[in-house]
């Protein structure tokens, strides 16, 4: 059974025992998409187990996730709608000009007009 359960199949074709049946999972969810078998369940419908299926599904958030807020710089510029490498190129831009600004103030003004 473990064995089977980590082959390299394809994962929609997965499938497990649940309460002496198999269950064939659809999805690549943690959780799979029947908990509630018939024999689980009962003929009447209200099995010690439906209560407990039902309250965990009823508390399962609705709809689609939220959009989630950006913050900071590699949320901002690298990840979501506006990414880019823009930034990247701007820091090797400003890291070239103050490079050459120390330089320039730290000996190549002193040697403008003459040779060393």
């Amino acid at each position: 059974m473990i064995a089977r359960a980590f082959s390299k199949m394809n994962p929609a074709a997965r499938s497990l025992r649940v309460g002496g049946q198999q269950v064939r999972n659809a999805s690549g969810l943690p959780i799979p998409p029947k908990i509630a078998t018939p024999k689980s369940v009962g003929s009447s419908g209200s099995g010690a187990n439906t209560d407990a299926v039902v309250s965990f599904y009823k508390a399962l958030p609705k709809g689609n996730e939220p959009e989630k807020r950006v913050s900071g710089i590699k949320g901002k510029y690298f990840d979501g709608k506006n990414a880019s490498g823009k930034p990247i190129i701007g820091v090797i831009a400003a890291l070239m000009i103050g490079g050459y600004t120390l330089e320039y103030n730290g000996h190549l003004k002193y040697h403008k007009n003459a040779h060393h």
